[in-house]
């Protein structure tokens, strides 16, 4: 079973103050510009922002499956999915609901940190209500029973191109979701935080009368 390390956790603490475009910044400074999925996996709830290292799932069609088997694979899924980690799923479909309201419940009471599907979600309702954070493609009431199931786990997967691996950490919010890798994970939210800083400084600056060319020839960011 992967548990989430102390140093993970702490590192999930500090990302999550973080937003989307500084980390941007900061990996495409760093020559990583392509970690963003694709901008069509939005939040269910604009509100949410999701942060932690990355648990991956991949799936695929599968006609032969009854519906007992179906859904006990999908129960296997549930059952492996690590505390304090953010579910990743490139389910290989666009036809279906991968993601409902038992298992977001689930997932919930598990402590899972929010789920993210290059695919399609029902009961969006319900999950709402929840407040569990879930970023999908499409809605659809079509569910997975005897047609769809999880084939690997913590497995490398690829979404709009970008490689994403168990362990990596991934920020999500109502701007974009982006991918950072595990190895550089400390040094992105390191630098990430020094932009922030930086941004305060340029905001407290324009606020007092500084023209913006003079802000940014001090400052080098806006």
């Amino acid at each position: 079973m992967l548990h989430i390390t102390k140093s993970e956790d702490i590192l999930t603490g500090r990302l999550e103050l973080c937003y989307t475009g500084a980390v941007y910044d900061v990996m495409r400074n760093m020559g990583y510009p392509d970690q963003l999925l694709p901008n069509h996996i939005r939040p269910m709830n604009l509100q949410h922002k999701i942060a932690g290292p990355v648990f991956t799932v991949t799936g695929a069609i599968d006609q032969s499956l009854d519906k007992d088997t179906s859904l006990l694979k999908w129960c296997e899924m549930l059952s492996v999915a690590p505390a304090g980690h953010v579910l990743i799923c490139q389910p290989n479909d666009d036809t279906l609901a991968h993601m409902g309201e038992l298992s977001a419940e689930t997932l919930t009471y598990k402590g899972i940190k929010g789920y993210i599907v290059d695919g399609g979600c029902r009961d969006s309702s319900f999950i709402e209500s929840i407040g569990f954070p879930v970023f999908c493609t499409y809605f659809t009431p079509r569910d997975v029973v005897a047609t769809w199931s999880a084939t690997e786990m913590g497995a490398s997967i690829m979404i709009g191109g970008v490689y994403i691996r168990t362990g990596d950490f991934v920020l999500a919010d109502r701007d974009g979701i982006i991918i950072i890798p595990k190895a550089k994970a400390e040094e992105v939210v390191t630098k990430t935080e020094e932009i922030m800083r930086t941004e305060n400084l340029v905001r407290k600056a324009i606020l007092s009368g500084t023209d913006p060319v003079d802000a940014y020839l001090k400052f080098k960011k806006f």
